[in-house]
C-alpha cells in the first residue's frame, strides 16, 4: 500500500532526515576507522584509506604503522607499485603487536596488465598475498582495462576472461569483494551481460579539476561505489607523467576554501570526496600528514565553499594515460582509452 505524504510534511521529514544523517556521520566520526560505505554485496568499507602509491622503498613501513596507529583502517596497495612486501611487513608487525587484527582492516590489492589471462589471475593473487602475509584480500581490482604488449584492433585477453577470472577468486575466499578501476562508464556497462558479480567498486582519479560527474551518477545507479585516487591531484607526478599547467594544491579557489573552513588544502580536498559520497585515498608517508588527512569527519564543507569546489575550470586528466595508447591499437589515442571519442 502507497502512503502519500502531505508535501509540508515530507519537507519536514527531509530536514529531520538530513539531521539525522548529520548526527549519524559526527558519531561514525568518531569511531576507529571513521565512517564507512555499504558496497553492493553487503560489505562495509572505511570512506578513507592510506594510498601507498609512489611511497618510496623504506618509507611505506613506517607510514602504514602511523596510519594504522592513527585510526586508519583501510590500506590501498598494488603490485605494480613494487611495495607490497614492505606493507605486509608493517601489517605483520601491527597484528604481532596486538595494535588491530586482521578483521580490522580493509586491504585493497590490484591485478597489473601482464596477468589478465584467465590462467595468470590466481598466481598474481597468490603473489600479492604473499607479499602482504595475508590469507585474504577485502578488495582486488583490475588495475586498468589495459593488457600488456596488446596491439591488436581487441583486448586480448577480454575484460570478460579477467572478470570470470576474478569470480572465482572471489569464489575462492581469496578475496572477498572484486571490482575495477580506470573504468569509464562504457567499459562498466559493458560487463552488464557476463558478469554474475558486477563490480563493487570503481576507483578513478577524481578530484575538483576532474570531477567526472557523468561516471559519479552512473555508477551511482549501477551499484558500483567510486573511490577517488589521487585526491591531491598527484602533485609529486608531475615530471612521472609529464603534467605542465596548474595544479590543483595550488589553486586559489581551493585555498579560498580552506581558510574559510578553516582547515588545510589537504582536508578540504579530502573531505570534498567524502562529501560527494566517495572513498578517498590520500597518500603521505610523512606522520604529521597522514593524521591531519584523516581528520575530515566532525565537520563539513558549506553548500558554497562546494560549489566553488564544484565551479573549478579547466577540467584535466593529470593520469593521463597516454603510455597504453598504441597506433595498432586497442587505444589509439587517449580519447579512445577513455571513450571520449
Amino acid at each position: 500500500m502507497r502512503v502519500w505524504v502531505p508535501l509540508a510534511a515530507a519537507a519536514g521529514a527531509a530536514v529531520v532526515v538530513a539531521l539525522l544523517r548529520r548526527r549519524r556521520l559526527k558519531a561514525m566520526s568518531s569511531a576507529i576507522g571513521g565512517p564507512t560505505t555499504k558496497l553492493n554485496d553487503g560489505r562495509a568499507m572505511p570512506l578513507v584509506g592510506l594510498g601507498t602509491w609512489k611511497s618510496k622503498p623504506g618509507e611505506v613501513k613506517a607510514a602504514v604503522k602511523a596510519a594504522v596507529k592513527h585510526g586508519y583502517r583501510h590500506i590501498d596497495c598494488a603490485a605494480i607499485y613494487k611495495n607490497e612486501h614492505e606493507v605486509g611487513a608493517a601489517l605483520s608487525e601491527l597484528f604481532a603487536e596486538g595494535v588491530v587484527k586482521r578483521e580490522d582492516l580493509w586491504v585493497t590489492s590490484k591485478l597489473w596488465n601482464d596477468f589478465h589471462g584467465a590462467e595468470d589471475v590466481p598466481g598474481a593473487c597468490d603473489t600479492t598475498l604473499a607479499d602482504l602475509q595475508l590469507a585474504y584480500l577485502d578488495l582486488y581490482l583490475i588495475h586498468w582495462p589495459v593488457v600488456t604488449k596488446c596491439t591488436g584492433p581487441k583486448l586480448s585477453p577480454s575484460v570478460e576472461e579477467t572478470w570470470k577470472a576474478m569470480e572465482k577468486l572471489q569464489a575462492s575466499g581469496k578475496v572477498r569483494s572484486i571490482g575495477v578501476s580506470n573504468f569509464t562508464t562504457k567499459k562498466l556497462a559493458a560487463m552488464k551481460p557476463y558478469a554474475k558479480t558486477f563490480p563493487a567498486v570503481n576507483q578513478v582519479e577524481l578530484h575538483p579539476m576532474l570531477r567526472q560527474e557523468e561516471l559519479l551518477a552512473t555508477c551511482a545507479e549501477m551499484g558500483t561505489h567510486l573511490t577517488a585516487y589521487s585526491p591531491l591531484g598527484s602533485p609529486d607526478s608531475a615530471s612521472m607523467i609529464k603534467h605542465e599547467g596548474a595544479t590543483l594544491m595550488a589553486s586559489p579557489a581551493v585555498a579560498s576554501v580552506a581558510a574559510a573552513a578553516g582547515k588545510s588544502v589537504a582536508q578540504v580536498l579530502i573531505r570534498w570526496a567524502v562529501q560527494r559520497g566517495t572513498s578517498v585515498l590520500p597518500k603521505s608517508v610523512t606522520p604529521e600528514r597522514i593524521m591531519s588527512n584523516f581528520d575530515v569527519f566532525g565537520w563539513e564543507l558549506t553548500a558554497e565553499q562546494m560549489g566553488i569546489l564544484n565551479a573549478i575550470e579547466p577540467q584535466v586528466r593529470m593520469l593521463h594515460g597516454s603510455f597504453w595508447c598504441n597506433p595498432k591499437g586497442p587505444y589509439k589515442t587517449v580519447a579512445e582509452l577513455w571513450d571520449e571519442c
